[in-house]
């Protein structure tokens, strides 16, 4: 497939939205040093070059209104607040002249919510056991490669759960593993000023939710709280409209008619989830889909997801989430 068939067959009724997280390796996403970066220059210099980037708030309503897009219509979009958004990835974007929007989480940004999926992947990579007893399960953790699949393994398992049922368990485990040394969330992830910093830069602020739960494991209220409190608070600390959202997670069974109606109530008017596919003027508002992108692969990885697509593989199953997801444990 050549360059330039990636981007050129879809046209001017058409939005293709990436994600991103991080961009260095975590705990939770490893990766060699020095990958992340020169990965993502690449996918951004291959976006630059056959696409026409434009910003996600814009590109919505035009496609809500029946106006037409630029041929090969991409946004960008990192969720979460990691520090290298605002490090590696907004210089990158500024370099280039590239419209992104950032998902955050005023609980993190508050230094109130520990990101789970990190604090999870690091006691396992740094346990003090080689074996692990939990919830009548043996896990063994005899190297990195059982490490990492115990991590994974376990994280799956937590997202079916409330928040507070998480949390707990995420103590408990942390108990079991005994990890040297410290955590420390602070390190990598965006404070307020931080976010502050990324409005000054142009980026467009969405929200992500409160503290990061998986809202169709919350009751109804909580629901309401997170999606409310968290718009108020972006708007209100950056001086920002937010009226763009990202489901935490993301699938299709992690948000729910409840769901949706919150954030018609909260004064949302689209939000995205990470089941693959193109965007329509169809497409339901509150149901956009997006393609999970790993810096580290570089412009070879976003040839795959282009590929993909235009073999048809956009239908948002779940089975096509996970495999474009891989080992995201958290979006």
């Amino acid at each position: 497939m050549g360059e330039h068939d990636v981007f050129g067959r879809y046209g001017h009724d058409r939005l293709l939205i990436l994600g991103w997280h991080n961009v260095e390796g975590t705990w939770c996403f490893p990766s060699r040093v020095g990958a992340g970066r020169r990965g993502l220059e690449q996918q951004f210099r291959v976006l630059r070059r056959l696409a026409n980037v434009v910003p996600l708030d814009h590109a919505l309503q035009n496609l809500s209104e029946g106006r037409p897009l630029p041929a090969r219509a991409v946004a960008i979009t990192f969720d979460d607040g990691y520090r290298d958004t605002l490090t590696i990835a907004a210089p990158l974007l500024a370099s280039l002249d590239l419209p992104a929007t950032v998902f955050l989480v005023p609980g993190i940004l508050d230094g109130q919510v520990d990101p789970w999926w990190e604090r999870l992947a690091w006691a396992f990579t740094r346990a003090s056991v080689d074996q692990i007893d939990w919830e009548g399960e043996r896990l063994l953790l005899g190297g990195p490669g059982a490490r990492r699949r115990g991590s994974e393994k376990v994280g799956e398992m937590l997202k079916r759960r409330n928040r507070q049922q998480r949390e707990l368990a995420i103590e408990q485990l942390v108990d079991l593993l005994a990890p040297s040394g410290s955590y420390l969330a602070g390190e990598m992830f965006l404070d307020w000023e931080g976010a502050r910093e990324l409005v000054r830069q142009g980026v467009t602020i969405g929200s992500h939710s409160m503290h990061h739960p998986i809202l169709s494991r919350e009751p109804v209220e909580a629901q309401q709280a997170e999606l409310g409190e968290s718009r108020r608070l972006l708007e209100t600390r950056l001086r920002v409209t937010v009226r763009l959202f990202c489901y935490p997670n993301g699938t299709k069974s992690d948000y729910d008619g409840a769901t949706i109606a919150a954030l018609r109530t909260a004064g949302y008017t689209h939000a995205v989830t990470v089941q693959s596919g193109l965007n329509s003027h169809s497409t339901p508002a509150y149901g956009l889909h997006r393609v999970v992108m790993q810096p580290e692969r570089g412009a070879a990885g976003l040839a795959i997801i282009a590929r993909d697509l235009l073999r048809g593989r956009d239908s948002g199953s779940e089975a096509n989430d996970g495999r474009l997801q891989n080992s995201y444990l958290a979006s």
